[in-house]
């Protein structure tokens, strides 16, 4: 009996300390896209965009939607463990990307991967900022033409 109230107690305080670390972590909640202080090279700005990571065991739902540069719709969602594992992305993902291998770098950084048909196409840098108010995405790769471009994000939360 003492075992299993050990083992009980062992896991309410596993599952509350997992909330309570979804509740702290400054990338969860709904981004919006500040096209104005963000910068392109080498492919048009969105006209908007939104960006949603809900926590999700021990990663993230991220949700991407919004109204691209040419007037067609951006939406594109995938669901990562921050494990750097290719992740597949549902929706048309940016410049045809199908999968995504997001890693934690610490508390306020994460690095991707993003590839289509296998070949890496772009990589991000994702740094929150410490008061969790504005998320910075730095991503350098290529289009679908192959030829290059970069850009940085500036999102500020909801």
């Amino acid at each position: 009996m003492k075992r299993i109230l050990v083992l009980v107690a062992s896991f309410a305080l596993s599952l509350v300390a997992s909330l309570s670390l979804a509740q702290n972590d400054l990338s969860v909640g709904t981004w919006k896209l500040n096209v104005a202080k963000s910068q392109y090279t080498g492919t048009p700005a969105p006209k908007s965009e939104t960006r949603t990571l809900v926590a999700q065991g021990n990663g993230y739902k991220v949700t991407y939607e919004g109204i691209a540069a040419d007037g067609s719709r951006i939406a594109y969602s995938f669901t990562t463990y921050l494990d750097g594992k290719d992740s597949p992305i549902s929706g048309r993902g940016p410049f045809g990307a199908d999968t995504v291998a997001v890693k934690r770098v610490d508390a306020y950084t994460m690095t991707g991967i993003v590839k289509k048909a296998g070949k890496e196409i772009r990589t991000t840098t994702t740094v929150v900022s410490k008061d969790g108010k504005v998320t910075t995405q730095t991503v350098k790769g290529i289009n679908e033409q192959g030829q290059p471009i970069s850009y940085t994000m500036v999102w500020e939360k909801q």
